[in-house]
């Protein structure tokens, strides 16, 4: 079971102050290919996994920004650290 759930909200600064969407939505998809258990909301993505595998994922979205042009990266994150597992479910399952 996870022991993390991590949500992120990425805001790469464009050379020309062109619209970010495309470097969010290839941040994105790095989370995709990674495999994790995700949802995407409108402010931030979550991640569910394993607290090191996810902050790895992050310096790679992070990185990737870099290598699409932008000169720099705020990247706010929150994090749900527990040991004995942790799910997205857990806390909103009786949303949906």
């Amino acid at each position: 079971m996870a022991n993390s759930l991590v949500s992120i909200q990425i805001i790469p600064k464009t050379k020309n102050g062109e619209n970010s969407i495309p470097y969010v939505d290839e941040a994105i998809k790095i989370i995709i290919e990674s495999g994790l258990k995700y949802e995407v909301h409108p402010l931030e993505t979550t991640i569910e996994g394993d607290l090191s595998t996810i902050l790895q994922l992050i310096t790679k979205m992070n990185e990737r920004m870099m290598e699409m042009g932008s000169y720099n990266v705020i990247t706010q994150v929150k994090i749900l650290y527990q040991p004995t597992g942790i799910a997205m479910e857990d806390l909103t399952g009786k949303y949906h």
